[in-house]
């Protein structure tokens, strides 16, 4: 597919929906695009390769591009495999070509490529790359979301090409809404370093911006101010959307019953917004996304072993790898003899920032009965 974000500037990435999983596990239903950049210029500039799986026609993308020059440099804003899978390949096919890259990319670049150091450029905060007409402004960004990972700023053409930070999952040309897998994207790859994000905000915020260059998913052009607004929410670990996303985890129904009932009394009681997930059967990136995206969180689950049943444990678990904070909690528990999710749930929401419990747990002992669907309505009432 043949992309140009100018004259000068052109897409040489690629695309596949021929993998399922991205990093081997966030789902994946449009695939994923390895994105990669070159710039023309008195002096040619390729910014970053892409994984192996596409790297064939990443290749014939660049010779397609270059027309018969010889690139000078290769730009690594992020050394993660799927955007360093080609530098071997394409600094051996052009010999007299310099990598430049952060000093922590330098420092890491053995484990990555056979590259000799003499020729790599590490840049600084602030520093420049002058291609003729084109000048880059390197920006460190560590953290976002590894520690060697810069960016840079294209000043003629107001282009920044934003290393993994705004990127979505799917191919480039996904027919699908940016925001949704942006969001799953942001919150299970990147919100864990909500303060680092916020420190290139802060930067982004002096620089003009009319497009940004992602390593994953489209390039951003009219969307760039919501795009920075939403980054900016994201990172903030504020909630997008006041409402609900119940999340719950049954071993025989009962659960699931009482969850469903949970959202009927939400919405009867004007609830702005209820979400609802099966622990037990949807994908944990999306139950992740919609716990950052709502204010309130409620768990519903199952005792097991003396503690809470394994899926709500393993999605407490992501959420508290995420920085998960912020946030209003409810718990509602079921156990039959021995009722251990409660507590289980709370002990681990307890060691995580700014959370607020709301109401009183509620305790089913296996059936839902009359008595539990009014505790369920106290619950809701105090939660809406």
């Amino acid at each position: 597919m043949k992309i140009e974000i100018s004259e000068s500037i052109k897409y040489i990435g690629a695309g596949t929906r021929d993998i399922d999983l991205f990093e081997s596990q966030y789902i994946l239903e449009n695939g994923m695009s390895y994105n990669s950049y070159v710039i023309i210029d008195e002096k040619i500039a390729v910014m970053d390769t892409v994984d192996k799986i596409v790297s064939h026609e990443w290749m014939e993308n660049l010779k397609s591009a270059l027309d018969g020059r010889t690139p000078d440099y290769l730009v690594v804003h992020h050394l993660e495999p799927d955007h360093s899978a080609c530098i071997s390949e394409i600094i051996e096919k052009y010999p007299t070509m310099k990598i430049v890259c952060s000093a922590k990319a330098k420092a890491m670049m053995p484990q990555f490529a056979d590259v000799d150091v003499d020729r790599i450029i590490d840049k600084k905060e602030g520093d420049t790359l002058e291609l003729g007409n084109h000048t880059l402004h390197f920006i460190l960004t560590p953290m976002v979301h590894w520690p060697e990972v810069m960016m840079s700023y294209e000043s003629s053409e107001k282009v920044l090409f934003s290393a993994d930070a705004f990127g979505k999952f799917g191919v480039i040309d996904a027919d699908e809404d940016w925001a949704c897998e942006a969001r799953r994207y942001y919150f299970n790859i990147v919100g864990k370093y909500g303060v680092q994000v916020q420190n290139v905000l802060k930067k982004a915020a002096n620089l003009d911006i009319k497009t940004i260059c992602p390593l994953h998913g489209p390039i951003l052009t009219d969307t760039v101010s919501q795009v920075l607004d939403l980054y900016n929410t994201w990172s903030s670990f504020e909630p997008e959307d006041e409402g609900v996303f119940i999340a719950y985890a049954s071993m025989h129904g009962n659960t699931a019953e009482a969850a469903k009932k949970m959202k009927e009394l939400l919405l009867e009681k004007g609830c702005p917004r209820v979400a609802i997930a099966d622990l037990s059967r949807d994908d944990i990136a999306e139950c992740v996304e919609d716990a950052f995206r709502h204010s309130t969180l409620l768990c519903m689950a199952s005792s097991y072993d003396g503690g809470v049943f394994a899926p709500m444990s393993d999605f407490i678990h992501h959420l508290k790898s995420k920085a998960f904070q912020n946030r209003k909690v409810a718990i509602v528990e079921n156990g039959s003899w021995a009722p251990s999710a409660a507590r289980t749930m709370k002990a681990e929401f307890e060691q995580m920032k700014n959370i607020t419990f709301v109401g009183d747990t509620v305790t089913i002992k296996t059936r839902v009965t009359d008595s539990d669907i009014e505790a369920l309505d106290k619950l809701a009432q105090e939660i809406k």
